[in-house]
């Protein structure tokens, strides 16, 4: 059978001489991008634009809008995106998590930060996580907000664990 150089979707890259370990997803990227016909936007450079601001004050409110919107398949992008998060790429989980709020009520806005995260993920869809050997070193980070989410005024934490300098919850 020989050695694992695929598994889930993601490339397995070894250097056994470093002990070093690299996952990444750039394929299954690919697909995603193909699915929902992004393949030739543009890229961004961050997943998330400054000074967006999502409401559910933004839903469809009229039949047409509503139409419009059940052709756009938000939670279709939300849950490939998710399961690319999980996999390799922690960096777009704040931005995903502020997107995914509105799955019952996405309107264009909605579906244009998106659309943001698709483009950044294009532009670094080469990048992968790498595991390394020698000492074990555990980071963990952490941060805390109030009032993030005009919809829903509650307090908002996060966290960050890193092993030897990579993101691993």
């Amino acid at each position: 059978m020989g050695e694992a150089s695929y598994i889930l979707g993601m490339k397995i890259y070894k250097d056994r001489s470093r002990r070093m370990l690299g996952l990444t997803q750039s394929s299954y990227i690919d697909k995603v991008l193909k699915r929902f016909k992004m393949e030739n936007l543009k890229r961004e450079f961050l997943p998330m634009r400054h000074g967006i601001k999502l409401s559910k004050k933004q839903a469809p409110k009229t039949n047409e809008e509503l139409k419009k919107m059940s052709d756009i398949p938000y939670a279709s992008a939300v849950g490939s995106i998710e399961y690319v998060i999980q996999c390799t790429r922690p960096d777009v989980a704040y931005a995903l998590s502020v997107t995914s709020r509105y799955q019952a009520c996405a309107e264009e806005v909605h579906w244009s930060a998106i659309k943001i995260i698709l483009m950044y993920l294009k532009r670094t869809k080469d990048m992968f996580l790498i595991y390394g050997g020698g000492e074990l070193i555990l980071e963990c980070y952490s941060d805390a907000s109030f009032q993030l989410d005009d919809d829903d005024p509650k307090f908002q934490s996060s966290f960050e664990f890193k092993l030897n300098g990579s993101v691993v919850a």
